[in-house]
């Protein structure tokens, strides 16, 4: 598929990485969502229990590679258009995933090379491929930092060792908030990491939504199984009010595919379960 890393998988071979402290941590018997994901868009970069994981997500919600494919390249999208005609030049990129093609920094840097980026994750087999492959232009610069969506007075202390927080920057939430359970929890969140950022910075976001009883299905069996980081689909109301405050770029939330459309390298799909958008701090 298209997002296909372009790296070897660690778990094919248990020696890979044996030096590295993240290698060490990695637990190949849970399922991460990063590495589901992974597996999802085509990636090689995932264990057993992680292809166990999407396949039962699949098999009750077969649209489930639509949502990964398109969300996808709805992030190049918004990527390109604020690099592009907004101007923006810093992205804080939390809950990156797996590094595949066009990544936050890559898309970015092609439209303008001095953009800086720092990604967040809290798995460490992203980490162990961020630190190899998250490369930066000479003009500009890429950094990872190890941590958790949920600590973000800990995530704008490191990201300010590379970003000027002072300057406008892009918050990029991508299928993150639904592993924050609760939803007033998570409107904290995003509201605790944009309250520092200028004005001019932007809030880009999308999330599953529960519009498709065969997701939400999918979902409730996922997240009863053990040992899963629940994630929680949530309605498109409940994911604009993310943005609330902030001034909704056209077309507002809609389907990730329905977000400034392009054709998509594997044509259309009907409406996918997933929603977002992007907005301007006053």
């Amino acid at each position: 598929m298209a997002d296909e890393p372009t790296v070897s998988n660690p778990s094919s071979d248990p020696s890979a990485g044996a030096g590295s402290p993240g290698m060490a941590r990695i637990n190949a018997q849970v399922p991460h969502s990063a590495r589901i994901w992974n597996y999802l868009l085509g990636g090689k970069d995932n264990f057993a229990v992680d292809r166990e994981a999407g396949e039962r997500v699949s098999a009750v919600f077969p649209g489930m590679v639509d949502v990964a494919r398109h969300s996808r390249y709805m992030l190049a999208r918004v990527v390109r258009h604020l690099a592009g005609e907004a101007g923006i030049r810093q992205f804080l990129d939390i809950g990156t995933g797996l590094p595949t093609v066009d990544n936050t920094h890559e898309v970015a840097q092609r439209v303008a090379p001095d953009s800086r980026i720092v990604y967040v994750d809290n798995d460490p087999l992203v980490l162990v491929h961020a630190r190899a492959l998250l490369t930066s232009t000479p003009e500009g610069a890429t950094d990872y930092i190890e941590s958790d969506v949920r600590d973000p007075e800990h995530i704008l202390r490191a990201a300010a060792k590379t970003l000027d927080l002072g300057r406008p920057t892009a918050l990029m939430l991508m299928g993150i908030m639904g592993l924050i359970d609760d939803h007033d929890e998570a409107l904290s969140i995003v509201r605790r990491l944009m309250r520092d950022l200028p004005s001019g910075s932007y809030l880009a976001l999308y999330d599953g939504v529960d519009t498709d009883p065969a997701y939400v299905e999918a979902m409730r069996r996922h997240n009863a199984r053990g040992g899963v980081v629940p994630y929680t689909p949530r309605s498109p109301e409940l994911i604009t009010r993310y943005f609330d405050g902030l001034t909704l770029l056209e077309p507002g939330v809609v389907p990730v595919q329905r977000w400034r459309p392009e054709p998509a390298p594997w044509g259309d799909a009907p409406e996918v379960a997933c929603a977002g958008g992007v907005a301007r701090k006053p």
